[in-house]
This record gives C-alpha cells, structure tokens and sequence, in this order.
C-alpha cells in the first residue's frame, strides 16, 4: 500500500513499545461534579493482543465506556486523566498532542460507538460518511474512497452498498445503522477496534447478524477487538478475554472458562446468576418451573378474561391518488389475559407488538376486531369511559427520562395521574407519594429530587410507581427493562413482579428480547410481520417451538 503524507506522519510519532495491541497500566480517571472531584476509573489494567478479542463488562456507573473514551482520549470537558499510561500500537496515548490524536483516530483506532442516531450526521448521506476518514487522513482520492466505501459497506452485511450510501440515516433500520459504523471504523484500517455496546438497542436476530459480521471482519483482516457490554453472555461467546468492573475497579478478568467455573468473586457470580440470554440456554434443555397461571385461563374464550382483544387489525395509509399506499401493522391478532397474570408478547421491530399495546392502551383506533375489558367492549369507547378505562390500564415505556418532565420532581411526577384524576385531597396524595416510593423501594427523600439526579433503574422505578399510583388493573410495560442492565433489569423484574402478587396487577409485557419474556411471562405470543405466529407457556414456546421464526428468534439468543 502506497502511505500518505498523514499515514506517514502517523507512523513518525513517538512508538516506544511493542507486542500488545494496547497495554493500559494504572490507569486513574475522575469527572469534576460541581466542584468535587469524582473518581471513575481506579488504577485499571488492561492488555489487548494483536489478532485478539477483549470484552469489558460491567453494569452502568462500572467504569467500562469511560475506559473506552479515555483510550481515544474523548473524554467530555469535566473528565481527567489522572495518572496511568495508555499504550496503542506502541504510542503513549496520554502524551500526544490534539493535532496528533486527530491523525491517530480513525487511522489506528476505530470506534464503534453505542448509538448511530446521535453519531451519524442526520443530514448526511451514508457515503461521505463512510468516506470521511479515507478522505481526512489522506489514504484514498475521492474517487477511490467512494468504491472503498462501497466495499466496507458490503463487507460489514450490506446489500445494495451503492443505494445504502445515497441514503440518509434515518431511510435505514437501526441494524442497518449499526452496520455502517461498523463500516466507519473499518475505513481508516486501524489495527484496534474498539465498540462501545454495539448490540444494546438491537433486535436479537440483528444483534446476532451485526456480532457475527463485526467478528469475522476482525479475525479475517487480523484486527484486535475491544467490546464495551453489559452482557455476560454474549461476551462468553464472543471474547477470548474477559475483563469484569464494578465501581470504576477491575474486579476479575480471564477466559470464559475461568469465569464461568473458577471466579470466586461474588459479583461475577452475581452476573452469571442474573443474566437472562444464559438462561435462555437452560431453557433449551428443558429447565424450567411450572408455570404460575394455568394455560386453559390464557385460552378461554369465554368472558372472564380481565382484557380480551379479538381480531385486532391495524392498518396505516399514507398519500393520495396513485401514490397512496397501505401498511398492514397488525393483522387479527387476538389474546386474552387474566387477573393477575403476565402475558408476553416478543418478535422483532417492525412484528406489531407495539402497535398491538397502542390499540389496548387506546393510543391507536383499530381498523378491525374488539377490545373488551371487564367483560365491556371498549373498543369505540369515547369521552368519560375511555377517561375511566384510561385510570384503569396504565403504561410503562422504554425510556423512563423521555416520559417524564424533567422540570419536575419525583414527587410530583409520580402525583400527575392522581392530580389529572382529581384524586384525594394534597394531603392525602403527598402521602400517596411516599406510599409509592416506598413501594417501589426508593426513600422518601427522593420526591425532592429531579430525573437527572437518578440512574436508569431508578428512573424506572418511578416510572412504575406513577402508574401504579392511581392502583390500575393492568400495566402495559412496552420495552420497561430491555435499556437496562442485567443486574438492573433482574432488581426490577423482581420488583414488578412482587408489586403484582401485593395489588394482583396484570402486565402485558412488550419485549424484543426472548430471554426476558422467558423469564418474566405466564404466557407467550411470538409475532412476525403483524401476525401471531405462535403461542403458549415458556415452557412449550422456548423449549419446544413449533415454528421456523421462533426457532430463529431462539437459536440468535443462544448464539449471540
């Protein structure tokens, strides 16, 4: 390969080292909050080798993707490198200059970062994005770099690379997205490949689909493979070493094998126990327990369903004349769900489970079928009945910061329903308040306090607990832990499912991921392309499906 004027200067900076990809030695780093310095990374070590992959994982707040900025040195404004080396490719990072790190990123580290949305550029094209890198450190003409892009593109799973590269980011799935900063990282042909959660907001088949893709471009071209994650499982099956934080400190590291059979660290025990996409193996070799609630009340066709929905369709239309078109969301999907009960609805994006949840909760008119609660048809309800259905059936989104005010506080946030009810007196709601933190096990001091100041789990427990404040009957949680970490995710589960047996709430529970509706449900529905394509227990469904999509669905959670 011809080098280029920057490809040569890369190559003159200071390199005193050697033999690992990248080698990080007591490696300090602390944010300043409001005047206090806040340690967040404490003396951590870690070695890369060449060829090799690496995974770091730990819960949020463990240190993991300030390790992975601190390596490229993006750290936000408040973050410092204390004290520590951190060597790539035989270059001190921490003594480059500005300048230099400009040339140095991209060019010998490519980063994969977690969300594509906010990291591609809504109002550029693909291609020159995928170019940019090429173009900015000198190593392809324009001409060159549009069929480099072109190649990446497809390299990293792409079909249709030049059609993908006239398109904008928001034309593309959130997989397809993925896909191309996979690509972005790959332009530059760095030797060290660092991705931060490249799989978290992915369907399971996609995550599959972009982890085996990102795995084999590494070990084809001899790259080495820093992976940020929160999930064990898919580290076990990926990485060749595996580095554990918690509290910005290395806790454990090793091969999987070590790990799994010979860690005595209580914390990695306590990954291994809560991790979901492990269980989901236990469950394909028939490990479970006997179902809570009886399959005949989940198929009963008679009336003493608490919902009932029968014969849902759901049909979008858009444009006029010749150019108006029509999209099938939902095609008769029906489901009864008890008292009390849990019933899981799983596929991928774009299957209608959403949709479904929509048409329940009233947030979407049905083009088709009924919806009857209580035994009443509710499917037209209008005016004060819906109000009142609207009390009764609550909802818990994916992103608890985006649903809620952020001007507000906790206290008052979780009193909007009660006051939007005009519900008790102010005295006796303000207790209300306290009564729900407490059962959602927040203190009582946490009203004070604005949703910036919390975590995810915590946010998400507020959530709860302004649903549950006006006592409904049935919680819709739409995607309620799938932003969460395992560990988080397992405290909520448990939680939900404590507050369930206390109020004897009914979930319809709206996931991507199997191995939580695994967990989590009484009763499972598989959809595909707006249709219910199988049903049943956890048991049968995960254990034994019958169909080819649940098959898939489970054979990507087991290898991903």
């Amino acid at each position: 390969m011809t080098i280029s004027p920057s490809a040569s200067a890369i190559a003159a900076l200071p390199s005193t080292r050697g033999g690992e990809q990248a080698d990080i030695q007591d490696l300090r780093v602390a944010y300043r909050v409001k005047d206090v310095e806040m340690p967040a990374l404490r003396d951590v070590a870690l070695r890369v080798h060449r060829g090799e992959i690496v995974a770091i994982v730990g819960e949020s707040g463990s240190g993991k993707s300030t390790l992975a900025t601190s390596i490229v040195r993006l750290l936000p404004p408040n973050g410092t490198i204390e004290s520590g080396s951190i060597w790539v490719d035989g270059m001190e990072m921490t003594a480059l200059s500005e300048k230099e790190l400009r040339r140095v990123r991209g060019r010998r580290i490519g980063f994969v970062p977690q969300d594509p949305m906010t990291s591609l550029t809504p109002t550029a094209k693909i291609g020159p994005q995928v170019m940019e890198t090429m173009l900015v450190h000198g190593t392809h003409t324009r001409a060159t770099a549009r069929a480099r892009a072109a190649q990446l593109l497809t390299e990293a799973g792409l079909r249709d690379a030049e059609r993908v590269m006239d398109s904008y980011p928001h034309q593309l799935s959130g997989g397809m997205r993925q896909r191309v900063l996979i690509a972005i990282a790959f332009a530059g042909d760095p030797d060290l490949i660092i991705a931060d959660e490249p799989t978290s907001a992915l369907d399971v088949t996609v995550a599959r689909a972009v982890m085996d893709q990102l795995s084999y471009l590494v070990r084809e071209h001899h790259k080495s493979l820093l992976i940020i994650t929160h999930d064990l499982a898919m580290a076990l099956r990926r990485a060749d070493y595996i580095v554990v934080m918690r509290s910005g400190r290395v806790v454990d590291s090793g091969t999987a094998e070590h790990l799994e059979t010979r860690s005595t660290q209580p914390y990695v025990g306590e990954l291994l126990e809560n991790s979901p996409h492990l269980r989901v193996e236990q469950a394909a070799h028939g490990a479970f327990v006997e179902p809570r609630i009886p399959r005949a009340l989940f198929e009963d066709t008679g009336e003493s369903a608490l919902l009932r929905a029968t014969g849902l369709r759901k049909v979008f239309r858009s444009g006029h004349g010749r150019r108006a078109r029509e999209v099938v969301a939902v095609d008769d999907v029906s489901l009864a769900l008890p008292a009390g009960a849990t019933y899981g609805i799983v596929g991928e994006s774009g299957s209608g489970k959403s949709t479904t949840a929509r048409m329940v909760l009233r947030l979407e008119e049905a083009t088709a079928g009924t919806i009857t609660f209580r035994g009443e048809d509710v499917t037209l309800a209008r005016g004060e009945r819906l109000r009142q259905l609207r009390r009764e059936v609550q909802v818990v989104y994916q992103s608890p910061f985006d649903s809620m005010n952020p001007r507000l506080t906790v206290g008052a946030i979780i009193d909007e329903p009660a006051r939007a009810f005009g519900l008790g007196s102010k005295q006796q709601r303000r207790q209300k308040v306290l009564t729900m933190l407490d059962a959602v096990r927040l203190p009582a001091d946490f009203a004070r306090r604005h949703p910036a100041e919390l975590s995810g789990g915590q946010r998400q427990r507020v959530a709860i607990a302004r649903a549950l404040s006006i006592e409904p009957a049935l919680v819709v949680l739409d995607e309620a832990v799938s932003a969460l970490d395992v560990l988080v995710q397992a405290q909520i589960l448990r939680l939900l499912r404590e507050l369930q047996e206390e109020f004897r709430l009914a979930y319809l529970f709206i996931s991507h991921d199997l191995a939580i509706v695994q967990d989590f449900a009484d009763y499972v529905a598989v959809m595909k392309d707006g249709r219910v394509v199988e049903t049943g227990l956890p048991g049968d469904v995960f254990g034994n499906p019958r169909e080819p999509y649940t098959r898939e669905l489970l054979a990507s959670a087991l290898h991903l």
